[in-house]
């Protein structure tokens, strides 16, 4: 076997261009895959952090049949006793109570209908990104109760500037009248997703709360989980112990269902683009080893002519597969590390592009995982392998006469 292995070396380093060029073939190929793993990675970890970190949260808990009509009047049952549950909670680390309810903004300039958000300002401040995006004006805090935060495209169809004046409509719940209010222009803030900065504006939660007839109540708990994954974990046990009494407690997964559809889908289109590329891989390195195989015609030959079993043949074809596919195996590292690396400190700018209900609104940044250095690798030993079966059956087949008449 020394010697099989020292012979499948020698063989592979003797024409030393079609081995560099065939290897750097196989590297970029397999380069490319840990990239576009890297990248799609980056690009669900960024659509996911944007999604919840903006204002969703990770995980809510609303009354049953909340988000389905938004009806004033469901609001959590036992509020203060689940508040008194989340503190303990060692899963959770924040938590913020809002209320919501469709509203009429009005001013000298126009009319627009906005989702009002009565928010807690200290709370909400670290669980969402509302007190970030402010580009104009001032966060709400607890001496600007009479305070509004709109959004830019809602400022620009109102017609208004920070420290004019709004008149906020709302319905009030139980009794459906209407509840009119005014309340200044504190900030102008821009999140830079098209449906929020047109379609939101955000209150103190106690002016909510007085505007909307709810006494103490609110309609939804924001919450932020010590990790992402936990959040997206239906099977965690958090799930049913606050879905009770009339209440439901949800993840990020049935808050954004299309997001787990494009992670479903992206695992389909890597997978086929696993089976493209490693396709080519087994060419490639199929290619080689036969123009390799029909140069050396004679010597095998010789070998068949002094009693070389085709055994021994055929698994000399297959260590020239082995070593040619870890001379590829570390050229595609090489590749692959370095644009990791580039892209993962610079990233990769798809800002404003919106995919699957939602706006990227970061630069997407390449992840390293595990995986790209164990599978990807892995994977091209075994496609060259699988490629090398037909040139090694081949040499294995091949007979003296015949090897030395086709070597003339």
């Amino acid at each position: 076997m020394k010697m099989l292995i020292k012979l499948a070396w020698r063989n592979i380093l003797r024409n030393k261009r079609r081995t560099f060029l065939s290897g750097l073939a196989v590297g970029i190929s397999m380069a490319s895959m840990m990239f576009v793993d890297g990248l799609f990675t980056g690009m669900l970890d960024s659509m996911i952090r944007t999604a919840t970190d903006t204002f969703l949260g990770q995980g809510q808990i609303h009354a049953e049949g909340f988000t389905d009509t938004l009806e004033v009047e469901k609001t959590i049952n036992g509020s203060d006793k689940v508040i008194k549950d989340l503190a303990g909670e060692n899963i959770v680390t924040l938590y913020s109570p809002r209320t919501a309810s469709f509203s009429m903004l009005s001013s000298a300039g126009g009319v627009q209908s906005v989702m009002l958000y009565g928010i807690d300002p200290a709370t909400e401040k670290d669980l969402s990104m509302v007190d970030e995006s402010v580009r104009i004006g001032e966060y709400l805090g607890q001496d600007n109760k009479g305070m509004i935060l709109i959004g830019s495209k809602t400022a620009e169809t109102l017609e208004v500037e920070v420290g004019d004046r709004i008149v906020v409509t709302v319905a009030q719940a139980h009794t459906g009248e209407l509840s009119q209010e005014m309340f200044r222009v504190g900030g102008i803030f821009h999140m830079g997703i098209r449906e929020a900065d047109s379609g939101l504006a955000f209150i103190h939660l106690d002016r909510a709360q007085t505007l909307l007839g709810l006494k103490g109540e609110f309609h939804e708990i924001a919450l932020s989980f010590v990790t992402l994954e936990m959040a997206g974990d239906r099977s965690l046990p958090f799930w049913g112990k606050y879905s009770v009494n009339g209440n439901d407690a949800i993840g990020w997964k049935e808050m954004v269902p299309q997001l787990e559809s494009v992670i479903e889908m992206s695992y389909i289109s890597t997978a086929i683009t696993l089976f493209l590329v490693f396709g080519i891989v087994g060419l490639t390195i199929m290619n080689s080893l036969f123009m390799s195989l029909y140069e050396r015609m004679f010597e095998f030959g010789v070998l068949r002519a002094i009693g070389t079993r085709p055994l021994r043949m055929a698994g000399i074809i297959l260590l020239e597969a082995l070593s040619l596919s870890i001379i590829s195996m570390v050229i595609g590292l090489v590749i692959g590390l370095g644009f990791l690396k580039y892209f993962s400190v610079h990233g990769i700018d798809y800002t404003g592009i919106e995919f699957a209900g939602v706006t990227i609104t970061e630069l997407i940044f390449p992840v390293f995982t595990m995986e790209q250095y164990t599978l990807y690798p892995l994977l091209t030993i075994i496609f060259s392998l699988v490629a090398a079966l037909y040139p090694a059956l081949y040499a294995a087949r091949l007979t003296p006469a015949k090897a030395m008449r086709r070597s003339l």
